[in-house]
């Protein structure tokens, strides 16, 4: 049981109650923006094992970190993706388990997701026309995750989420289609703002768009900002009394998005990260050997949070050494 003398807080007063953990590098997919000429292996693939991702999850559980993220690249491409999905869930403290995936085989396996412990969910889908969701990502399976969204929605997951990014092209001409999307769907479809990386200032600079054309197209048609929760991500969801959905708003570039950080970031190897937009981090595998190192994991953690600074730098054009978002999971 965490308690508060041991609980995860930065030198600027920050509770952390949200992990986010990627569990591979690997995607199968090619978004525009992110990898538009697929997964290049880097180095050995040496990822966090199913045992490893338990004792690093049942100490950040201990520091009150009660909501862990699984995240990729393409988390559901691991064959014991179900395995550590049980794993995560099974540990003491942790009370939800969420996934962000593309959908490629959601359908084939939500149930058995759900039955392992999954409870919320959160599918990419970048645009509900399908060419241009075949453009983006260059796979032409929107029926299928579409289907799967679905699937999902029979399942009894605690909530289900769609995660678009903003893009100028996709951007106003989409947002109706969305809302009709949410109209008589319990869905969540949130729009993030495109962010800068290593590897795509010059997407950036053709494609970008601030989440304030969002904004605006939202309070013209009475949606209305709802409360956050304590442990919620960072967007801000609207609501509207004609739809059983809402829309949310994910921008990294406003002022202040960074005062209310909730959330770390652990790497598919095993490294800590303070902020996704970054430099280095610190390695917590050689805590993740054995059942003994907990108490010293969780000393390197809180060591690690009196240096986390108050925000990012995307606003200056500095990403960090994030290369790309599948590198930390985004």
């Amino acid at each position: 049981m965490a308690f508060e003398g041991h609980a995860a807080v930065d030198g600027f007063g920050r509770r952390f109650r949200y992990l986010r953990l990627s569990v591979t590098e690997v995607c199968n997919f090619r978004c525009t923006y992110c990898l538009p000429d697929g997964f290049k292996k880097t180095g050995p693939m040496s990822y966090l094992d199913v045992d490893e991702i338990g004792r690093l999850v049942g100490a950040f559980a201990d520091l009150g970190l009660g909501k862990v993220r699984l995240t990729g690249g393409e988390p559901t491409v691991r064959r014991d993706f179900t395995d550590i999905v049980a794993r995560v869930a099974a540990q003491p403290g942790v009370g939800k388990v969420a996934v962000t995936t593309n959908g490629w085989n959601l359908v084939r396996h939500v149930d058995r997701w759900r039955a392992a412990g999954l409870s919320h969910l959160n599918v990419s889908i970048d645009s509900l026309e399908r060419e241009t969701f075949a453009r983006i990502t260059g796979h032409d399976r929107l029926p299928m995750v579409l289907d799967g969204i679905e699937a999902a929605l029979d399942a009894g997951y605690q909530a289900v989420k769609v995660n678009a990014v903003l893009l100028k092209e996709t951007a106003e001409a989409g947002f109706q289609a969305w809302a009709d999307f949410v109209r008589d769907r319990p869905v969540s479809a949130r729009f993030i703002e495109l962010m800068r990386t290593g590897d795509n200032a010059d997407y950036f600079a053709d494609h970008h768009v601030g989440g304030g054309v969002l904004r605006d197209w939202l309070d013209q048609r009475g949606w209305t900002p709802a409360p956050r929760s304590g442990d919620a991500g960072p967007a801000i969801e609207y609501r509207h009394p004609d739809h059983r959905g809402a829309i949310g708003l994910i921008a990294p570039y406003a002022p202040g998005f960074c005062d209310s950080c909730n959330r770390l970031r652990v790497t598919a190897r095993g490294r800590l990260r303070l902020c996704l937009f970054g430099q280095g981090g610190v390695d917590l595998r050689p805590f993740l050997s054995d059942d003994d190192q907990r108490e010293a994991l969780q000393a390197a953690v809180r060591s690690a949070l009196t240096g986390k600074a108050s925000g990012h730098d995307l606003h200056l054009a500095r990403p960090g050494d994030t290369r790309n978002l599948a590198q930390f999971g985004g």
